[in-house]
């Protein structure tokens, strides 16, 4: 069984969106990432920090669902990481209502000496010179090192961004932030510029219209889902990271191929994360409906032509 380590936030959120709102709940990209993963057979561990107002029973959820929590630290009268969002109709945009760091913006990830040599390694979306903190940890040099990261660092912290970029073979971004990194409008030329910056595979993502892969000349789309209902977008893009890096652990299979399959993972558990509000429905999910929708997703993408 793969190894696999998840560097990322484990979070208070609260959501407002067209549907209604909730108080406090489970968040974080450690997180969903972490659940996601956790439909393939892998064994991961999750580093991240918390305050000691962090319920125990948030905690059993993702030890539940088979992941290591020996890398969280909890800090003794700390508060842990809270973001408050407010969605509007569309659900495509957000207004950022409060974001309290709290013992995030102390954070020393310390990955556990049984994870040192993870296979794969996710770079969940924080600080450049935290996640290059977690690479320069490791043992050995992971099969596959896949980085998150946002528009945020970009405008705040681009040389130390860059420099973990040179040091990962997989990064995932949003249609927005691969035009800002590479400073061009077309997503193939992007991902082309992104990949000479050091990753041989890039992932930009574009929400309710599914997910591109590139490598080096290679393409691949995958649509999403289309939906009846979507309830909240909160942690969509985390939970697609997840799904693509725990498929990818459990088959042990780095090639284009089969990061095509790892892509149609991540897209097909992302649709069922939109459905409830947080992590609800990740909870909750049951292999043969995840199943199911793989077939929705093979009927949504194949067909025959003659040509």
């Amino acid at each position: 069984m793969q190894k696999m380590v998840i560097v990322g936030t484990c979070a208070f959120d609260e959501i407002e969106s067209p549907f209604g709102k909730t108080g406090k709940i489970l968040g974080g990209a450690g997180t969903y990432i972490g659940l996601a993963a956790s439909n393939f057979d892998l064994d991961q561990a999750i580093v991240s920090i918390v305050g000691s107002d962090f319920p125990q029973e948030y905690i059993d959820i993702l030890k539940n669902k088979g992941v290591n929590m020996e890398g969280l630290e909890i800090v003794k009268d700390g508060k842990t990481f809270f973001w408050k969002g407010l969605y509007h109709n569309d659900l495509n945009s957000r207004d950022t209502l409060v974001t309290e760091l709290n013992t995030l913006a102390d954070f020393n990830p310390i990955v556990p000496e049984d994870y040192k040599d993870s296979e794969i390694v996710v770079l969940g979306n924080l600080h450049p010179i935290v996640q290059l903190s977690v690479l320069k940890q490791m043992n050995t040099k992971p099969k596959l090192a896949i980085l998150d990261t946002m528009n945020f660092w970009m405008d705040s912290a681009l040389e130390d961004l860059k420099n973990v970029i040179a040091h990962v073979d997989v990064i995932t971004i949003n249609d927005e932030e691969a035009r800002q990194l590479s400073d061009e409008y077309s997503l193939v030329v992007a991902a082309q510029k992104i990949s000479e910056m050091g990753p041989k595979f890039v992932v930009i993502k574009k929400g309710e219209h599914g997910a591109l892969l590139f490598e080096g000349e290679n393409i691949f789309f995958a649509p999403a889902l289309p939906l009846e209902e979507v309830f909240d977008p909160t942690g969509a893009g985390d939970t697609f990271a997840g799904g693509f890096a725990g498929y990818l652990a459990s088959t042990g299979d780095y090639s284009f191929e089969n990061m095509k399959r790892a892509i149609i993972h991540g897209s097909n558990l992302a649709s069922f994360c939109v459905e409830k509000f947080g992590t609800e429905r990740m909870q909750d999910l049951k292999p043969d409906e995840i199943n199911q929708r793989l077939l929705k997703f093979k009927a949504l993408t194949q067909f025959n032509i003659d040509l």
